[in-house]
């Protein structure tokens, strides 16, 4: 299912549910710069979030 929602936002949000290079390598050239720049911003939302509460474990 992740899969799946990631590749509807490439293709919605992105707009690449039609590719504009020509070719196969055109092709994919495209998509591995769409699926970079979209982990690149859920890597930034990732940093951006506040680290996780330590929780206290008196052993």
């Amino acid at each position: 299912k992740k899969i799946e929602m990631r590749f509807a936002h490439l293709k919605r949000i992105l707009k690449l549910g039609r590719l504009r290079l020509r070719g196969p390598r055109g092709a994919q050239d495209e998509f591995v710069l769409a699926a970079t720049a979209q982990n690149l911003r859920r890597l930034a939302s990732l940093v951006a979030r506040p680290p996780p509460a330590q929780a206290l474990c008196i052993a």
